[in-house]
């Protein structure tokens, strides 16, 4: 299998996995433009995408949906409510009534040789999903936007060979910060996002000595940085009472802009 965060911020998501035979994209949150760019620096063409998983109906999940969903004809998967939230979204214009497909949380379906797990997150959206996506032995994972976890997240994200997830934002830079008091709560409760000390705590849920692969992604642009991010993540994992230490693994964050590389697992 192979993994890219085409994207990944509070500003707009798309994450790329494939196989040899199948190319999926979980989410479409920048321009066709910058998503055909950021798929050819990995020598990967939008016209292969064989599917779009949408997560949730929020604007930096599915902006750039509309225009790649006429130009190319891909097919669209989301829950029900999700698609009705997409399809009152007038800002997308017109999408093929055909192109959607509707979806259930916890009832897996295929794409190609994909197996596609979506999975309930905890979110203020109309019914918002993450996704695991197993190929030939292997399983990757995209699981943002999530004010908080449980038992049931971390069913479902184990076993993993990569996980983009989410570090979106520092308590103490949103709390200081300018953001309305409405906006800060809504960030820091249970429909919100997940900070960097609760993504290491999942994190550290999660990790076997098979976990190849781990990207930060959904910074927040005005309540985080990547170091930030980063050395709360790693310091989460090193100080717990797990076995292991950060430096066990691979991990990185993926850029709000720029295209992180294909990771071949």
């Amino acid at each position: 299998m192979r993994l890219t965060t085409v994207a990944s911020g509070s500003s707009g998501n798309c994450v790329y996995v494939g196989s040899d035979r199948t190319h999926v994209l979980v989410d479409a949150g920048i321009s066709k433009k910058r998503t055909e760019e950021g798929l050819h620096s990995c020598d990967i063409d939008l016209k292969d995408i064989s599917a779009i998983m949408i997560t949730h109906e929020h604007i930096d999940h599915i902006n750039g949906l509309g225009v790649i969903s006429r130009k190319y004809s891909i097919p669209i998967m989301a829950t029900p409510l999700t698609v009705q939230a997409i399809r009152e979204n007038k800002k997308l214009g017109e999408i093929p009534e055909g192109l959607f497909t509707e979806i259930a949380p916890d009832e897996p379906f295929l794409v190609g040789d994909m197996e596609i797990c979506p999975f309930r997150i905890s979110h203020d959206a109309a019914d918002p999903v993450a996704y695991r996506i197993n190929c030939s032995g292997q399983s990757v994972a995209v699981a943002t936007d999530m004010g908080t976890y449980d038992d049931y997240t971390v069913s479902n994200l184990k076993g993993l060979d990569a996980i983009v997830l989410e570090a979106n934002h520092d308590v103490n830079m949103l709390l200081a910060g300018d953001y309305p008091y409405y906006l800060k709560q809504r960030i820091l409760g249970d429909k919100g996002h997940l900070s960097n000390e609760s993504s290491g705590r999942l994190l550290d849920e999660i990790l076997h000595d098979d976990l190849k692969y781990i990207a930060l992604g959904h910074l927040s642009k005005e309540n985080n940085f990547e170091e930030l991010a980063y050395q709360t993540v790693t310091t989460e994992i090193t100080l717990s009472d797990s076995c292991y230490k950060a430096k066990d693994f691979n991990i990185m964050v993926a850029r709000r802009d720029v295209c992180s590389g294909l990771l071949t697992i």
